[in-house]
């Protein structure tokens, strides 16, 4: 039998956790036929002496949707050894979506993935109406990654209910026929449905993103599709005061776990300063849940953002911010300068949400005003301090005066090593958030798989290589049923990642590159030690550059 690929030499982890062990793998068609002493030529040899082969890592939670459309190479996750994402998170998306309804769907994604209007606009490319179609669409452009899509709540009931969907509960006709197309989307090979309840997470000029409308009776109806059709999962954006689960969160899980018979992810765990035993206080509660298929969502990395006030997500929390999205950078002012504006913002403040008010965590990252540039790298906190005020004023009056150009810098959760740490070690949870394909001008949390290996692994070593590899492979893998990857065994398919385990990593900061439609700006990070991504036996990363091959496949349920 010819041969199309063998990768000789190297140290086999294969995603089980199993210790690793020497072996070539011998790869035919897409598929892996043989591991072990193989013998014989083949079309393409790679010598991974001194490296580790492992399965292509698998991503749960991006926000590709868009940028597919644009960029088939859905970058940079392949640099950083990834091989198939799950596309349509957190309850906000692109499909179904009726010509009549995009400006809606677009400024959606404005709003809760920080995706700028213009980029959207000019490259999407809406050659679907139905979600079968947009799934059919992405088949069709190709990409160089597997595309897993996941059916997001808003537009489904913006189909159905227009802009009703904004205000209220679905009627029981019109849940009814939200449950039929969620049944299309997943008998079709969608991975299930996605939703959210963050306060946060708001549509167009502050109104509640439609999915959150959805009440008990609309989520029965949605959770029973899955239990009919006995696959998929459900993921949902829970837990309004990060890592602490509420007890209305904690119906709210056990509840879509009765009605569904599925697994079901929800966000988020990531460590606070200010609540240092949140996580693992959410953990010991949610534990009857955890060993029914809830699966909370960590992250390896500090969650750093760079952010402005034009779009002020990590605010978005805050109510008294809501009417500022959507609005001219002139309206937006107004809405600063405000003093019972401000007053609203300081009361909130003293309430739970994502940013406590410590103003030393936020700095000036770059004015735009060479007038201000001597604010650059001061926190926000040295700032009030030095004029006399509050971390409100401090932050409002210099955005006003720098024309809402300044960038800020906030670094807030997940800085807790030990407790990250713990967090990383326990198998009840799922590792993800990369947020790939979102938040495009603030970070780039998708290497958190190299960061995972290099920082964790390698540097720290609260991980093995086996234990590490294990958790981003197989265990996103069984849990969306993805039965044909995630390992590396004969028979399955051939996604693997060859990297240098002494120097597989990636930065604590992206770089900035002009490469969206438009030229607009996207923060990406760059990986290091990832020699060789393979997309169903096909090279589509080497020697740090895309191939330009294209043979990722859009994963059916």
């Amino acid at each position: 039998m010819s041969i199309d690929l063998i990768i000789r030499n190297g140290s086999v982890v294969d995603g089980t956790g199993a210790a690793a062990y020497r072996a070539d793998v011998a790869v035919k068609n897409g598929r892996i036929t043989e591991i072990g002493r193989v013998t014989g030529t083949a079309a393409r040899v790679i010598d991974a002496d001194g490296r580790i082969v492992a399965p292509g890592f698998i991503d749960p939670h991006t926000h590709y949707d868009a940028q597919i459309c644009w960029d088939a190479n859905v970058t940079p996750s392949p640099w950083h050894g990834v091989t198939s994402v799950m596309m349509g998170n957190c309850g906000v998306g692109i499909a179904p979506c009726t010509p009549a309804a995009r400006n809606t769907a677009m400024q959606d994604l404005v709003n809760v993935e920080a995706m700028p209007f213009d980029v959207l606009d000019r490259g999407i490319t809406w050659d679907w109406e139905s979600f079968p179609e947009f799934m059919d669409a992405a088949a069709s452009r190709r990409s160089a990654l597997n595309l897993g899509f996941i059916a997001p709540l808003t537009p489904f009931r913006y189909y159905v209910m227009g802009e009703a969907a904004t205000e209220r509960a679905a009627s029981a006709d019109e849940t009814a026929r939200i449950a039929a197309l969620l049944d299309e989307a997943v008998a079709a090979g969608a991975m299930g449905f996605s939703t959210t309840q963050l306060t946060n997470h708001i549509g167009y000029r502050g109104r509640p993103l439609a999915c959150r409308n959805a009440d008990r009776a609309e989520l029965r109806a949605y959770a029973n599709v899955l239990r009919n059709l006995g696959k998929g999962v459900i993921e949902i954006a829970l837990t309004r005061q990060v890592s602490v689960l509420s007890d209305d969160d904690y119906a709210l899980l056990d509840f879509l776990l009765t009605e569904s018979g599925r697994p079901v992810t929800w966000l988020m765990l990531l460590t606070r300063d200010d609540i240092p035993d949140a996580c693992q206080a959410s953990l010991r509660k949610a534990a009857p849940l955890l060993s029914r298929g809830a699966y909370p969502q960590i992250s390896p990395r500090p969650l750093t953002r760079d952010i402005d006030m034009k779009n002020p997500l990590s605010f978005m929390a805050f109510p008294s911010w809501h009417p500022v999205f959507n609005r001219t950078v002139e309206e937006q002012k107004k809405f600063y300068a405000d003093p019972a504006f401000r007053d609203r913002f300081r009361a909130e403040l003293k309430g739970p949400g994502q940013f406590t008010g410590n103003w030393d965590l936020m700095a000036v990252s770059a004015a735009a005003s060479p007038a201000l540039k001597v604010h650059d790298g001061l926190t926000i906190g040295e700032i009030a301090r030095s004029r006399g005020v509050d971390g409100v004023d401090a932050l409002l009056d210099l955005a006003i005066a720098d024309d809402l150009r300044t960038e800020f810098t906030l670094a807030f959760l997940n800085t807790n090593q030990a407790e990250v740490g713990r967090l990383l070690k326990d198998n009840r949870t799922l590792i993800g958030l990369s947020d790939g394909g979102a938040h495009l001008s603030m970070l780039c949390d998708a290497g958190y798989c190299t960061y995972l290996l290099g920082k964790w692994v390698r540097e720290l070593g609260v991980l093995t290589m086996e234990q590490a590899v294990r958790r981003i492979t197989s265990e996103p893998a069984d849990l969306f049923g993805i039965r044909d990857r995630g390992r590396l065994a004969e028979g399955m398919a051939a996604d693997i990642v060859v990297f240098d385990a002494a120097t597989v990593g990636s930065g604590d900061r992206g770089e900035k590159r002009y490469d969206l439609p438009g030229g607009a700006r996207r923060i990406v990070m760059p990986a290091t030690g990832i020699e060789y991504t393979i997309v169903n036996g096909t090279v589509v990363y080497e020697a740090g550059d895309m191939t330009g091959a294209l043979p990722g496949q859009v994963l059916r349920s």
